[in-house]
Parts: structure tokens; sequence; C-alpha cells
């Protein structure tokens, strides 16, 4: 039965290609965790042949470096305020999440959460006070209260809801899962799981209570209201498929990651089964043993009938699977590089070409660009917080 830890339809059509990320950035160790997600079985192979070939497969890291080269080249140049931002606003960007990093360091982090689910979400967030002793700006500015912003992996946002208003859609209902910890009696600690409920107007957290039968539900462990009338979350999108909605922009790439993975594991078998020369022996009498070594000798009465020999790979397969895998490399190296690729490759003037140059009007320069908008709207939030 649908329960407040129930996600929307949206959410579970995007995990598929969530997992390919998170498995792809694991590395090596993580696909072979992953087993046979990734890397099938064959059929009638031996379980100890399979565990075998699982254990020294190795990942080409196309995919993880792709993301981290686009990456690098957003932040390529240094990320500055403009010189209209107000000294109050430059101050918070020093810690623009009260955990001690800054505005540069904290958007790059954001754009890589982005660049690897399609999109990222910045929940703007304002310590709860005390009203009783916090009743005007300057009991605020005193008690040391600021807005903050907190980064949010997409994982995390299970549920929302919205509406069209000026013909514009509004976020009306968040549902945020998270895990905390608390501290407990003889410095041990407890991971404790929790959704956070965001209204306009009001927060309520879900912890999960176990009845005296043994089931487990959802329910209310504390609420509070708040002073918004809306709900200050900034979501920055890669590859938008929707409201709240976005798939990896290198999906194609990881999926050839993936082949890539699979066709290097069968080619390193197949090279590990040619290179062993498989010994026939024909003739041999019944009963008759041989010992073969380096310092033993073998005895036949008919050259013509009885013998020794080796059989070996002619290698065809192995040149075929080659070729095979570096066809897969070059496909990843251009999958990888299309976002640098402008949209229009129609033949044009030097002018023009020029000018389309100087506006780098590619993917990877829409996707900074977005970020840009979605941290001028955190920064623009921030400042209505305080005033």
């Amino acid at each position: 039965m649908p329960d407040i830890s129930t996600p929307n339809l949206d959410y579970n059509d995007m995990v598929e290609a969530w997992d390919i990320n998170d498995a792809l950035m694991g590395g090596t160790l993580e696909m072979r965790r992953q087993g046979k997600i990734y890397l099938p079985k064959w059929p009638n192979e031996d379980p100890e042949g399979y565990k075998q070939r699982l254990s020294v497969a190795t990942l080409l890291p196309s995919y993880e470096e792709s993301i981290k080269q686009n990456i690098g080249r957003v932040f390529a140049e240094p990320t500055v305020l403009s010189q209209e931002t107000p000294d109050k606003i430059k101050e918070l960007a020093e810690d623009i999440d009260m955990e001690g990093d800054r505005l540069d360091v904290w958007a790059q982090q954001f754009f890589s959460i982005a660049f690897q689910y399609g999109l990222a979400h910045a929940l703007v967030d304002y310590p709860r006070t005390d009203p009783e002793t916090v009743k005007t700006r300057a009991d605020e500015q005193a008690s040391g209260s600021r807005p903050y912003v907190t980064m949010l992996n997409p994982r995390q946002v299970i549920g929302w809801k919205s509406k069209v208003s000026g013909g514009k859609v509004i976020l009306t209902d968040l549902r945020v899962k998270e895990v905390i910890v608390v501290d407990g009696d003889d410095f041990g600690q407890t991971k404790i799981e929790q959704i956070r409920h965001i209204m306009p107007g009001k927060v309520e957290i879900y912890r999960r209570n176990t009845g005296n039968d043994g089931s487990a539900s959802w329910a209310i462990h504390e609420e509070w209201e708040t002073s918004r009338s809306d709900i200050p979350l900034v979501t920055l999108y890669t590859k938008r498929t929707g409201f709240m909605r976005g798939s990896p922009p290198l999906l194609n790439l990881a999926l050839l990651n993936i082949k890539h993975w699979q066709s290097q594991s069968e080619q390193d078998n197949i090279l590990h089964v040619a290179r062993v020369p498989i010994l026939s022996v024909y003739g041999l009498a019944e009963g008759q043993e041989l010992t073969i070594g380096s310092s033993s000798a073998m005895s036949f009465s008919d050259k013509q009938k009885q013998g020794v020999e080796y059989t070996e790979h002619t290698g065809s397969a192995i040149g075929s699977g080659k070729t095979s895998i570096d066809d897969l490399e070059n496909q990843m190296r251009q999958a990888g590089a299309k976002l640098l690729r402008a949209e229009n490759t129609s033949t044009k003037s030097v002018d023009q070409t020029n000018e389309e140059r100087m506006q780098e009007n590619s993917p990877l320069y829409t996707m900074a660009s977005s970020l840009e908008d979605a941290l001028d709207n955190i920064l623009q939030i921030m400042a209505e917080w305080i005033g």
C-alpha cells in the first residue's frame, strides 16, 4: 500500500540509468560486485570458471574519464561573482553550505552530480529558530542564523507535486529521503532513515516505527512551520526530459563502456585459452603410461601410427575480438566528445563560423549556462531570506 516512502512513477523510470552511472563511476571493483548484472554468465559456464573470469575482469574507465574531462572544461576558468554582488552575499558565498565549502568548490560538486544523473537539486534552507527568543531580524543576526544551501542527489528526491500558475510550473510538494546519524550512549551511533516532507510554509519529518507485531510504518516524528510561501528548491538540468526529470547526458557512452567491459572479458578469456596448447597423444597402447617433462623421453614402435603433438589455436578469433574492441573504443571516444560539438553542422561562411565559436553554442556550453542560472537563483533566494 502506498505511503510517504512510495516514489513517484517518474522517479522509478530514471533509476535504471542512474544504476548504470553508479556502477561505472565505482570503477572495476564496483563492476565486479555487480556480477551477473553487467557481466552475464555464459550458458553451461562452470560457476567457479565464471567467478575466476569475473575476478580478473578490468574496466576501461572511459565513462568516468569523459565526465571528469567535461567538468574540467566547464571549470577551467574560476567561478567569480559579479562586481555588483552585495557584500553580504559575498560573505555567504565563502561558506555556502555552512560546511566550509566556498561557492566555486560547491558549484563543481553540484555540476558533477547533475552531469552524471541529468539533474541535481539544491535546497536553500534556514536554521530553525526559537520564536520565543528570536522575534526580529536583529535577533536572527545576533543568533548567527543565516541561509545556506544543501546539495541533494536526485536519488534522494523520491516524490514531488506541481501545479501551473501564471503559465509557470510551480513545485507544491517535495519528499526527500535522507539518513542521519544519531549519537547514542557509550559513544555509539545509529543511522536513522527519515523522509523530509516539504510544503509551502511547513516541514514534516517522517521516521519508520516498528509496531508490537513487528510491522513497520512511517509516522510523523516532528513538524514545524516556515516563513516561506514556496519551496526553495533549485534544480539544475544537464539533460532535461520533463519537470523534475532528467537522463544522464553520456548514457550512450555508458552503455558502450559496459559493452566494452563484457567484450574485454571475453577477449581476455580467449587469450587465456589460446596461450595454452593442448597435448595430443595417439597410438598409445592400452595400459601404457607416459611421463611428460624436460628430463623424460618417449618410446614408440611405429612413427606412422604413434606419436605426440601439440594442438594450438589458429588465432583468427583473437584478431576479430581485438578489432571489435578497437571499434568500440573509437565509438566511445566519439560519444564522449559529442558534448563539445555545436548542434548545427551545416556549411557556413568564415564569419558565421567565427561568430558561433565566440558563442560556443555546444551542449556543454549550454549546461554551463544552466549552472550559472542555477547559482544565480540560489543566491537570489538567499538574498530574499536576509532581506
